[in-house]
């Protein structure tokens, strides 16, 4: 068994009836106060969503996306929504003589979340949507505290982009201070019509209006009109005794489940630290590559999954991992926006949901719809300004997607885990650590959330690189001295980061056996689990 620390900083949280896990411990009480008042996990999780879009705007707004895998119990039936949005009629390559947009609404396409919000409850909802948005409303209104990391993130943001309005127009003072309560009567407004009027307010309504004359026309009626929340069965993979449930294309909730399988034709529990590390980083760098050669938009472009989880394929890339030899010239990958939230949901009945929504970097596209309060999120630069690239930028096309989350069932269907991260291109890479230490190291939830982590990034100088590169391994100084040596001397660019320098905030639940909810939070973030 490795030797890796488990030593934790939390308690798990153990309860019978309703559980949420969030990077805030705001949108944590919405939920668990509308599973009190009788609402279902989807009613909760709705409620936390909309709570997050107001007290959390530089991860994810209503003007960004959101990806669902949801659990039923009773039938043990798994959906995977998928809110993304599509390029508006105006995206094309020509707008583009660079590079995609980073900012303004030229980065951004049709906003998914509110569409998913209504495609959720529609089926699974039992309270009214005017209930499930009242403390988002509040929020928004009456004002909420900012954290101090939410002033860090805010201060970095104003100092890197001295130019752009976007906290002002957020509502965010320059000079705010810990704890200073922010007030967006906008966004307020826009919460109350959806309330009200519902979708169709947003993507019809006088939302919709202001969206197109705030954006001069980028977006248009039709662009809005025709957006929808897809829903689908989601991904699914056996690894060793469980069904691990991922989000389909899109998104790249396929190569975390490609790195799952790789990894499961090796004996983890039997290795050293290095090893093991050793083994999980390369089988990310083959999935990476399969990423960037086939992931698109399925509706546009043919994306072969069951290939890539095919016995001969997963065989063929578990032969290429040298156990000896880190392969440095694999393994493209590059830096995409990494601001994130997820959350996960589950009810008295068994029903749960892992839930992930973004604006993709730090306050998306950093341009807010004149008088709605709505942060546009910056998914375009998700595509390829490249003809030959499957991802190649198109009106009505989905950009290739980082969000993704996850459910593990038992072999009998019933729910086992549900869990997820922040995070960009991270993202996949802890779900597959989580997974091992869950599965394979026989770690509990909290352990599994703060045991120490790696990520393997793109080279220093060339952040938007798509090229073969040797990258870098950004490691834990909690691993212990001796498996860095190890690491390096396979062939690894090892750099130390914190002890908890790690960049996404993980979420967990495991069902156990009596059908306890045992809940984990990551201490890395401001968020919490609990329940009742």
């Amino acid at each position: 068994m490795p030797e890796i620390t488990t030593t934790t900083h939390r308690g798990m949280v153990f309860v019978k009836y309703g559980v949420a896990a969030a990077s805030q411990p705001l949108a944590v009480s919405a939920a668990i106060e509308i599973l009190k008042d009788g609402g279902t996990a989807v009613d909760a999780a709705v409620a936390a969503s909309a709570v997050l879009t107001v007290i959390e705007p530089s991860a994810s707004h209503i003007g960004g996306d959101a990806f669902v895998i949801f659990h039923q119990a009773k039938t043990k039936v798994n959906l995977a929504f998928n809110g993304s949005g599509e390029a508006p009629h105006l995206a094309v390559a020509d707008q583009y003589p660079n590079e995609i947009d980073l900012h303004g609404y030229k980065s951004a396409t049709v906003p998914g979340l509110v569409s998913t919000w209504f495609a959720i409850h529609e089926k699974f909802g039992k309270l009214p949507i005017s209930r499930l948005l009242m403390r988002a409303i509040d929020y928004a209104e009456n004002g909420y505290p900012i954290t101090a990391r939410g002033k860090r993130i805010a201060t970095a943001h104003k100092s890197s982009y001295p130019e752009l309005n976007t906290l002002a127009d957020l509502g965010i003072k320059t000079d705010i201070s810990t704890g200073d309560i922010v007030k967006q009567e906008h966004l307020a407004w826009t919460l109350n019509q959806i309330a009200e009027y519902g979708r169709e307010s947003f993507y019809q309504g006088e939302i919709a209006r202001r969206i197109i004359a705030g954006t001069n026309g980028w977006f248009s009626e039709s662009d809005l009109n025709n957006h929808k929340t897809r829903v689908l069965d989601p991904l699914s993979v056996r690894y060793r005794d469980y069904l691990v449930l991922g989000q389909p294309p899109p998104s790249q909730g396929m190569i975390f489940l490609e790195s799952l399988k790789i990894a499961e034709g090796f004996d983890l529990v039997n290795l050293s630290a290095s090893e093991l590390t050793h083994i999980l980083i390369e089988a990310k760098k083959i999935s990476f590559a399969d990423r960037y050669d086939a992931l698109a938009d399925p509706e546009q472009v043919d994306v072969d999954v069951a290939k890539l989880f095919a016995n001969k394929h997963i065989a063929k890339r578990q032969s290429e991992i040298n156990l000896t030899k880190a392969n440095n010239f694999a393994g493209n990958q590059s830096n995409e926006g990494n601001d994130t939230t997820y959350f996960l949901v589950a009810d008295q009945d068994g029903n749960a949901l892992s839930w992930i929504q973004s604006v993709f970097y730090p306050f998306g596209s950093s341009f807010v719809i004149p008088e709605t309060g709505i942060l546009l999120n910056n998914r375009l630069t998700g595509f390829s300004l490249d003809p030959a690239s499957v991802n190649f930028i198109k009106p009505g096309k989905r950009p290739a997607h980082t969000l993704n989350a996850w459910i593990a069932t038992n072999l009998d269907g019933s729910l086992k885990y549900v869990g997820g991260t922040p995070g960009g291109n991270i993202q996949v890479q802890t779900n597959l650590q989580l997974l091992v230490n869950l599965v394979d190291l026989g770690m509990n939830v909290q352990q599994a959330c703060e045991a120490p982590r790696w990520q393997h990034l793109s080279e220093p100088g060339n952040p938007n690189s798509i090229e073969t590169y040797e990258g870098i391994l950004e490691i834990e100084n909690r691993f212990d001295s001796q498996t860095l040596v190890e690491l390096e001397a396979l062939g690894h660019n090892v750099s130390k980061i914190p002890a908890y320098g790690h960049g996404s905030a993980v979420q967990l639940l495991e069902v156990l056996e009596n059908g306890t909810y045992a809940a984990g939070s990551d201490p890395r973030t401001d968020g919490q689990a609990a329940g009742y």
